[in-house]
Formats: C-alpha cells, sequence, structure tokens
C-alpha cells in the first residue's frame, strides 16, 4: 500500500476524544489543546486608559497649540494606573488632567498630550502641541471586545494565549486530557539504559527516541519493560497497554524473521490487521492492526525506520483523536542542495536538514539503524521511486516535530 493508504486505514478507526477537564493557568496549560472555544466576558481594556505620561485633555481645546503660542490650561489633580477619577471633579472645557501611563482616563476628554509637548505644569499647565480627537488614548475594548473568541476549541495553548486569558481575568480552562500512549519496545537483545552492557546486547535507544518526541508535545508515555521475544509476555504487555493507553505502539518484531512474533500474536488476540507492509523505505514491515478499539502501531526495530514511520502515522492519528490541527505534519519544498546519487526503487524517506527553502544531507552513514547523524536532520525528504534527484532540484520535505 502507499502510505496514505494506510493512513487512511489508521485514521478511519481513531476516535474522536470526548475527554476533558478544566485546569488552573498555574497547574500547567501550555501546550494543551482547547476542550471548548474560550470567549471574553468582558472589554480589554474595561475603561478609557492613556497610552502616554502626559496630560489628559478635550482635543479641541488645544487644536491651535504652538510652542510660540502655547495653551494654557488648568490642572485638576494627577492620575496614575490604578486610579480612579473622582466623580465630582470639574473636567470640564478649558482643563487638563496629569496623568501616567495605563492610567483611566475621565470620560470628559478624548485626548492626551504627551509630557514632551508641555511645560510640566502642576497647577497650570502649557500645551505646546495638538492632539487629535482619541490621540494616545486607548478605547474600552481596543484590545479584546466582550463576546470576541480569543481561541478556538483544538487550539494549542501557546504562553500568547496565557496572556490573553489572564488579561481577561480568566483562570482557568477546559483542556482535553493528553493522550497515553504505551510504547511497547520488543526484542530480546535489548536492554535499559544504566545496566552494565552484556555481550550480544543493545541499549533500547527507540523507546527514549519516542518518549521525548511524544512528551514533547504535552501527551503522556506509559512506560512498558522491553519484552523478550515471547509470544506470551507480548500478550500480557499488549493486555495491559488496551487497559491503560489510548494508543499502542511497538518496536521491532514487525518483520519476517523467526523472532519477529509481532505479527502473529495481534492476529491470535483477534486484531483487525489493518495494513501490513507499505511502499516506503526505510520500515516497509511497518504494521497498523486494531484491537479493543484501539490503534495499534507496529514499528521497526530500526531507530530511524520506527522514527520516519511513527512521524507518518502517528501524528495524524493524534490531531484527529484530540481535534486539533497542530499535530499535523508540516510538509514544504525545498532546493536539495547536497548530492543524492542513489536511485531507490520505492519511495524513501531519507534524512535531512532544512532551512529558509533549502535542504541539505547530513554526513556520515545513513542507513537505517544509524542514529548518530540525527542530531543534524530537523526533516526528512520525501523522495519519489525511481528517481535521481540532483543538486538544485525541488523535493517534498516533512519537518521532524521537535527536532
Amino acid at each position: 500500500m502507499e502510505i496514505e493508504e494506510c493512513l487512511d486505514k489508521i485514521l478511519g478507526k481513531i476516535e474522536p476524544s470526548q475527554t476533558a477537564e478544566s485546569v488552573r493557568l498555574e497547574d500547567g496549560i501550555c501546550g494543551r489543546i482547547l476542550a471548548e472555544d474560550v470567549v471574553a466576558t468582558r472589554n480589554v481594556p474595561a475603561f478609557p486608559r492613556s497610552a502616554m505620561d502626559g496630560y489628559a485633555v478635550h482635543s479641541e481645546d488645544v487644536a491651535e497649540a504652538a510652542r510660540v503660542a502655547p495653551v494654557v490650561l488648568k490642572v485638576q489633580g494627577e492620575l496614575c494606573a490604578g486610579d480612579v477619577p473622582q466623580k465630582d471633579a470639574d473636567y470640564d472645557a478649558g482643563t487638563a488632567v496629569r496623568i501616567m501611563t495605563g492610567a483611566f482616563v475621565p470620560e470628559a476628554y478624548d485626548a492626551v498630550v504627551m509630557q514632551e509637548q508641555t511645560d510640566y505644569g502642576m497647577e497650570q499647565v502649557q500645551i505646546y502641541a495638538p492632539v487629535k480627537s482619541y490621540q494616545n488614548y486607548c478605547k474600552i475594548g481596543e484590545d479584546i471586545a466582550e463576546g470576541a473568541v480569543l481561541a478556538r476549541k483544538g487550539t494549542r495553548i501557546t504562553p500568547a494565549h496565557m496572556a490573553l486569558f489572564a488579561s481577561l481575568g480568566i483562570a482557568e480552562v477546559p483542556v482535553r486530557i493528553p493522550a497515553k500512549v504505551a510504547v511497547i519496545s520488543t526484542g530480546s537483545e535489548l536492554q535499559n539504559a544504566g545496566e552494565a552492557p552484556e555481550a550480544g546486547k543493545i541499549y533500547n535507544s527507540i523507546f527514549w527516541m519516542l518518549k521525548g518526541a511524544i512528551e514533547q508535545q504535552g501527551l503522556s508515555v506509559i512506560e512498558c519493560p522491553i519484552c523478550r521475544d515471547d509470544e506470551d509476555q507480548l500478550k500480557a504487555e499488549l493486555m495491559k497497554a488496551l487497559e491503560e493507553a489510548d494508543f499502542i505502539i511497538t518496536t521491532g518484531g514487525v518483520s519476517v524473521g523467526k523472532k519477529d512474533i509481532v505479527p502473529r500474536v495481534l492476529s491470535e488476540m483477534g486484531a483487525e490487521i489493518l495494513f501490513h507492509g507499505a511502499d516506503i523505505q526505510p520500515g516497509t514491515p511497518t504494521l497498523g492492526a486494531y484491537l479493543n478499539r484501539k490503534v495499534v502501531l507496529a514499528l521497526s526495530g530500526n531507530p530511524y525506520a520506527a522514527l520516519a514511520n511513527f512521524e507518518l502515522y502517528f501524528w495524524p492519528a493524534m490531531a484527529k483523536m484530540l481535534g486539533s490541527d497542530s499535530f499535523l505534519p508540516l510538509c514544504k519544498t525545498a532546493i536539495l542542495k547536497s548530492e543524492y546519487n542513489k536511485v531507490n526503487k520505492h519511495r524513501r524517506l531519507i534524512r535531512a536538514y532544512y532551512e529558509d527553502g533549502e535542504v541539505t544531507l547530513p554526513s556520515g552513514v545513513h542507513a537505517s539503524s544509524v542514529i548518530s547523524n540525527l542530531t543534524e536532520c530537523n526533516c526528512f525528504i520525501d523522495l519519489e521511486a525511481g528517481r535521481k534527484a540532483e543538486v538544485g532540484d525541488t523535493v517534498r520535505v516533512r519537518l521532524l516535530r521537535g527536532f
């Protein structure tokens, strides 16, 4: 199958999440997904506010003001940020109020003269320049109007959103409960980081790569013990994951070797095999299954193959599950700046680095088992089968999330 057809089969089984919770700003909502629209309950600013240190005036009073012929106004007190104008104060024509940035402008006045255009008078002030109506003046609702939608359902909350919510006094917002993802690493050859190296063993690097990618996007990872090439243990881990997780990933054991037990175990457990094998390299043996109303994505045991196919399928699945396009992959076209002489029989995902419309290949080996040069990458080139890509060609690029 083409990878697009494989993805459609996965998306056809993903059920949008309906679970949500209200979370306070101080409890860490940045990166969470809004479960409902957030609407402004009041105007910001809620009162007319000065944009300058200066004097609140009637713009008509100072229409002819000039440095050679200043207009003199009576100063009716001073207002600093946080002060409230006196209700019975005389703010009629011919008067002004000394005012600071952010202070409440008495409703009688319609403009603010910056202090640099005055003599800084205390009881009387000389105005040296005219101002237009509402100049240096923030109107009610100028920033946010009551009833305006601050952020739509499905929006990923950013620091700017947090500032918006706080500016309205909103202390908590409804957000989607993060998806729980179980990652099961299979292979009798694997051992955990921190353990003394054993002959014939390798450290489990794929788990930490996927865990980092998932948690960086605000989702939750259920850590499972390394699963030996043992069908009973794999069944037990899958059953536990089905109870706890919303989405399940396995790595390794998915090809056609003697110890590649994942396809057989899933079939024995009654899973619907959505696809097994895609017209893509690396990661051709990748498998998608549906078991107990949960999607299982079985990835290769080779690190780059696992990462590339994880990126292809996982993030669109999360976009549908959590109702947020922010998880969708970012695809671009770019000019190839490095040589790639290999002509592949299958569509190929080539690790690369994208910047300013250009894409280059990292140094070193490009085998799917090699991860040392992934630190030099932030994308992969999606190259058509049978194509020889030359320097200067336009190629398709998919940006890796978080790299």
